[in-house]
């Protein structure tokens, strides 16, 4: 196993809370598996009254205001299953952002062209973002200024005569070198 994974076991370890038999502390502030606060009480209390309940002693906090480590009487396993599934209630909610690429030349054909402006407007009606990349190679780099835009103002009249106009969103263009890039997406209305 590599250090980081050794390192990743170790924080894996040190996350879960001390149940039980692991608690080391002689003393601690009790909180009974209904919510009341019993007080301060020793370890040997605490792990009876757990075992006489029928559920964990579990360490919420390491100090609390007596000073003391904060227990609680509760079921470990339940709660564990508990925040697992609003984890994962919390994933289903989430918004992810899909970009599609579409990569261009400069010297494209106008067949392929359509083919790929077709599939570009069916991810934007889709939801997704497309991403229009544009790759100058060699001599093309010397007309790069007036062949790069003139593509761009290509791309935006198609999509104009599509009937997105309206809700189409361009970001700012994106120049690197041989790379140009623009990204296109349909605002929601």
């Amino acid at each position: 196993m590599s250090i980081k994974g050794r390192q990743n076991l170790k924080e894996k370890r040190t996350q879960q809370p001390l149940i039980n038999e692991k608690i080391r502390a002689s003393r601690m502030q009790l909180i009974d598996q209904d919510g009341n606060n019993v007080g301060v009480v020793s370890r040997s209390q605490a792990l009876s009254m757990a075992e006489d309940a029928g559920l964990d002693l579990v360490i919420l906090a390491d100090r609390g205001a007596d000073k003391e480590p904060i227990a609680k009487i509760m079921d470990f396993g339940k709660s564990l299953y508990e925040k697992k599934k609003k984890k994962s209630e919390a994933k289903k909610h989430q918004k992810t952002i899909q970009v599609k690429e579409i990569k261009l030349r400069p010297k494209i054909g106008e067949h392929d062209y359509q083919t790929k402006m077709k599939r570009a407007i069916q991810f934007l009606q889709s939801g997704k973002r497309v991403k229009f990349t544009l790759s100058f190679r060699g001599r093309e780099n010397i007309h790069k200024e007036e062949k790069g835009s003139e593509l761009f103002d290509k791309i935006d009249n198609t999509l104009n005569e599509q009937g997105l106009s309206d809700n189409l969103v361009k970001e700012k263009d994106t120049k690197m070198g041989k790379l140009w890039s623009r990204v296109y997406y349909l605002k929601k209305v």
